[in-house]
């Protein structure tokens, strides 16, 4: 089934409902939504794009990349978007490699793209766009669960990125997980798109289109946590995605500015470590808005979950290590501890993360040799080490390729950083390998430090000393303005190991 019947079903009884927005501004009822996606898809036909085509969306979030979606799976073709910072010449080679037959960008983005590609480019903020909008509309084509619906390119820290196949069977598997295992969404729920809609905040278009709820993009046209809080109050009950260094970033500016978010309903939040002192402050200022999700462009946002009621509580004996993780298996998948042959271990011990399930991709675009080493025998090899305790709850330690080797012994930098962050001069922290002769690696720190704090590497040993054992602990740290971090927030680690050799 193509995803877009969603959107035409919503049409046709909650036709009336506003659907999009900037800002405040109300852009498409839903009938409008949906005439003005299947008007695209007969303009992008008459482009010469056919179904199973791949279309590049190369934008900055705003309410043209939801008419991109939903106009191109319309027309039966795959979107590919495209990460907004990344540099022409990098989203250049994403068209190249998918093989897009044009792209779709925003006024921002498109005339540097335009001069290293070989495809046609639409400028989605001209009036030449609202006409090919108004095309007679050509009704939703067919699709199976296994079509290719979204092409999304890994971050390639190292090496060139992949495409991930992700159908429309996928997607609507990650929805419907999404109301078991997350969140209910009503029409009278927001989503509002401030994290990049090229990456989890776009997976989760379909399921708040099913359910007639208001789409709105930022007039910003992204993060800005004011905006957020002006906009929760006007048109709230909002629902969004965050990535963790996004509500740190939140919760700090509300708390200066005094507000406590209200009109917010649901903060999802996911994409990397949230730290424990991180989240804490969070639900201690906000409430209980928060769900934590964790997945991959792999299996998108639908390996594990842990629910509200877990991120609030604060009776069970053991909440804090329930808080530390990332959940519990959502509905759709299963969740395995592997050691290095695949072979499951028991509760307690640390292994690669493996999950099998209808939500994981069937393989890699066009690399057979990159999907054979991840999918093994039916399971997705995230990559990421972990382990299960008794209950199913699933505890993070770190990407395979960041654990420290030192001495022979396996170091996890996110106990280092969990450890670190509780001190108060730490505002931030990234902890990372450096060679070294005598013992393989090293533990070097990265700090951010408190306002007004200076480094003091004595009294930050002693407080690792007193937290975690002694072989775990820095042998330098290294203040820094700030870390570095790709457009999802994530810590770029692998910039941070230049700084070290």
């Amino acid at each position: 089934m193509n995803l877009a019947h969603w959107l035409e079903r919503t049409a046709q009884i909650k036709g009336d409902r506003p659907a999009v927005f900037r800002g405040p501004e109300q852009v498409f009822t839903y009938a409008e939504f949906f005439r003005a996606a299947q008007g695209l898809a007969a303009a992008l036909a008459a482009h010469g794009v056919g179904p199973g085509d791949r279309v590049a969306l190369f934008m900055k979030n705003c309410p043209e990349y939801l008419l991109g979606f939903y106009g191109v799976w319309g027309l039966g073709a795959a979107v590919v978007p495209i990460n907004a910072k990344l540099h022409p010449k990098e989203a250049a080679f994403i068209v190249d490699n998918s093989g897009a037959k044009l792209v779709l960008a925003t006024d921002d983005l498109a005339s540097d793209l335009s001069d290293v590609i070989d495809v046609p480019l639409i400028h989605v903020e001209h009036d030449t766009f609202t006409e090919l909008c108004n095309h007679d509309p050509l009704p939703v084509a067919e699709r199976a669960d296994n079509d290719l619906a979204w092409l999304f390119y890994t971050s390639g820290t190292t090496g060139q990125p992949k495409g991930v196949y992700i159908s429309h069977g996928m997607i609507r598997s990650t929805s419907l997980s999404y109301l078991l295992d997350c969140d209910d969404v009503s029409p009278e729920d927001a989503v509002f798109y401030m994290a990049p809609m090229s990456h989890g905040a776009g997976i989760y278009a379909p399921i708040h289109v099913a359910r007639g709820a208001r789409h709105i993009t930022p007039a910003s046209g992204g993060f800005d946590e004011i905006e957020l809080l002006d906009t929760a109050e006007k048109q709230g009950p909002l629902q969004m995605f965050m990535a963790p260094t996004m509500v740190r970033r939140f919760t700090d500016i509300a708390e200066a500015a005094g507000r406590r978010g209200e009109g917010i309903k649901t903060i999802v939040y996911g994409g990397g470590p949230m730290y424990l002192a991180d989240i804490e402050d969070a639900v201690n200022w906000f409430g209980p808005r928060f769900i934590q999700i964790y997945g991959q462009g792999e299996c998108p946002m639908a390996i594990t979950a842990l629910s509200r009621d877990d991120v609030a509580d604060r009776t069970h004996p053991r909440w804090r290590e329930r808080l530390a993780s990332v959940g519990r298996a959502q509905s759709v998948v299963e969740v395995r501890i592997g050691d290095a042959a695949g072979l499951p271990l028991p509760p307690g011990e640390v292994g690669e993360i493996m999950v099998r399930g209808t939500p994981v991709m069937p393989g890699y675009w066009n690399n057979p040799e990159a999907t054979a080493k991840t999918l093994v025998d039916g399971w997705l090899m995230t990559g990421d080490m972990g382990f299960l305790d008794e209950d199913g709850y699933l505890t993070m330690r770190d990407r395979s390729k960041d654990v420290i080797i030192s001495g022979g012994t396996n170091i996890y930098p996110r106990e280092v950083e969990e450890a670190l962050l509780t001190h108060p001069d730490v505002h931030e922290v990234s902890v990372v390998g450096r060679p070294s002769t005598e013992w393989g690696e090293d533990v070097v720190a990265f700090v951010v430090l408190a306002e007004g704090a200076s480094l003091d590497e004595a009294t930050l040993d002693a407080h690792c000393l007193a937290n975690i054992a002694r072989f775990k602990r820095p042998k330098a740290y290294s203040a820094v303005q700030e870390l570095p971090k790709n457009n999802y927030g994530k810590v770029l680690k692998t910039e941070l190991r230049k700084l070290c050799i």
